[in-house]
């Protein structure tokens, strides 16, 4: 049976050592998204939202607790068995646009897809970048593209393969107002249009938004920041 979640943290805990002193960063955190859900999480510099994202992606790995992929626990997989579900069930954007400069912006998009094995990953890059309307650039270089031509790329890259969980972590970051703009209505247009589950890193106000559901990331925890006139609250969507 189908997991109702895309990612699920069950009594999440995280914490560093530094000078020997231990350092907590997440406490006994609890986190359900439905699938199909467009949720922020937003917080202050510092608060963890980015170590939240590479926990909730298997990027890194818990102190305690469990994170859930559709249901299964990645916490009970090592290395290769979590790439391999990255390379399943997920797409990145991240702020820095993370593009390989060697490759030309068609061969950025198709690199996920040919690690995977993916047939036809030519025609679906190319598919990918017309959808961000930069099919004329394909053969260009990261360094002959712009700061908003580059995170088109990196957007085309993560749809391109059609991932049920798309994790984006500051995606307008780096870019300026009116860029950044466009860059999140063809987010949000390619996350409708696609229906992927959509879990967004942010200290922008007016980009979370626009999710569904926006939780706020303070001392640890998850609060529900209910928009709209509607009241705060504790719940972090666990059932």
């Amino acid at each position: 049976m189908q997991s109702p979640y895309a990612v699920e943290a069950l009594s999440l805990s995280k914490s560093v050592v530094s000078n020997h002193t231990t350092i907590p960063i997440l406490a006994d955190l609890n986190l359900a998204v439905p699938n199909g859900e467009r949720l922020a999480i937003i917080g202050s510099s510092g608060s963890g939202k980015s170590t939240l994202l590479g926990l909730l992606a298997g990027l890194d790995t818990v102190s305690s607790g469990k994170v859930l992929i559709a249901g299964k626990d990645i916490g009970q997989m090592d290395e290769d068995g979590r790439a391999a579900v990255r390379a399943q069930h997920m797409g990145f954007v991240f702020q820095s646009f993370q593009l390989l400069g060697s490759l030309t912006a068609l061969e950025n998009v198709m690199l996920p897809m040919q690690l995977a094995g993916q047939r036809n990953a030519q025609a679906i890059a190319i598919a990918a970048l017309e959808s961000v309307g930069l099919a004329s650039r394909a053969t260009h270089y990261p360094k002959h593209l712009s700061g908003g031509e580059q995170q088109r790329v990196a957007i085309a890259r993560a749809f391109a393969a059609k991932p049920s969980i798309l994790f984006a972590d500051e995606p307008t970051g780096n870019l300026d107002v009116a860029t950044g703009e466009a860059i999140i209505k063809l987010l949000f247009d390619l996350n409708t249009q696609s229906g992927t589950t959509l879990v967004l890193v942010t200290h922008d106000m007016n980009l979370a938004r626009r999710c569904q559901r926006v939780l706020n990331l303070q001392n640890g925890q998850l609060k529900e920041i209910v928009l709209n006139e509607r009241t705060v609250t504790d719940s972090s969507g666990v059932h």
